[in-house]
């Protein structure tokens, strides 16, 4: 069964949507994730997806439509928002993840050089909530890394996931909902797409009101 609704922004409000491909125990890279091995040994697994079946293993849209289609909505997102470690496994994306949209990455300690292209580095959470939501406009912000999801969880954030869930079990690794407090998060399916090898939930949390 595929439940499916319009994922493109309600009411013009921009929302914090965590998008990463996992593994079904959970981990989204393997282990030594270093520069040049970002998703860790054995970890490229977790985007096979991306190329949906196609011969062109280099692309980074899939073939297939249900692929294809959570891609495009990455790429109307407005703003990113990403942990350093991951910022840096991915070289930075070369200054731009998509269209120049304004990139947030989260650090403790910021380094003496400016980060490349769109990017800029931020220490505090909710001041990058609240600059990529400024940068995104009417359009929702992309969330990207497992440490970066992890704190924007516990300071209550993130308003959804969308998960790209892997028939695979990694068994090591790095888990992308390691260390959060023991709350409580229901939340509500709101999509569900079955693609080659790959099966793409997206999820609402469910916030009390007030």
């Amino acid at each position: 069964m595929v439940r499916v609704r319009d994922m493109r922004n309600d009411g013009g409000m921009s929302k914090v949507v965590l998008d990463m491909s996992l593994s079904v125990d959970g981990f989204v890279a393997g282990p030594d994730d270093t520069p040049g091995q970002g998703l860790g040994a054995d970890g490229e697994v977790l985007h096979d997806w991306l190329a949906g079946g196609g011969d062109d293993r280099t692309s980074l849209r899939p073939t297939d439509a249900p692929g294809a289609l959570v891609i495009d909505e990455v790429l109307q997102t407005g703003a990113v928002l990403v942990g350093r470690r991951t910022f840096e496994l991915a070289a930075g994306w070369g200054g731009d993840h998509h269209g120049g949209v304004a990139i947030f990455v989260l650090t403790r300690n910021p380094p003496d050089e400016p980060a490349p292209g769109s990017a800029t580095y931020v220490t505090d959470i909710e001041s990058a909530v609240a600059r990529a939501k400024e940068a995104a406009g009417d359009r929702d912000i992309l969330l990207h890394g497992a440490s970066a999801a992890q704190a924007l969880l516990r300071a209550g954030l993130v308003d959804e996931l969308q998960l790209h869930l892997v028939p695979v079990l990694l068994g090591q690794g790095r888990r992308l909902f390691d260390d959060l407090p023991p709350d409580h998060v229901e939340l509500e399916l709101v999509r569900e797409l079955q693609g080659p090898g790959v099966l793409h939930l997206r999820y609402r949390l469910r916030k009390e009101a007030g």
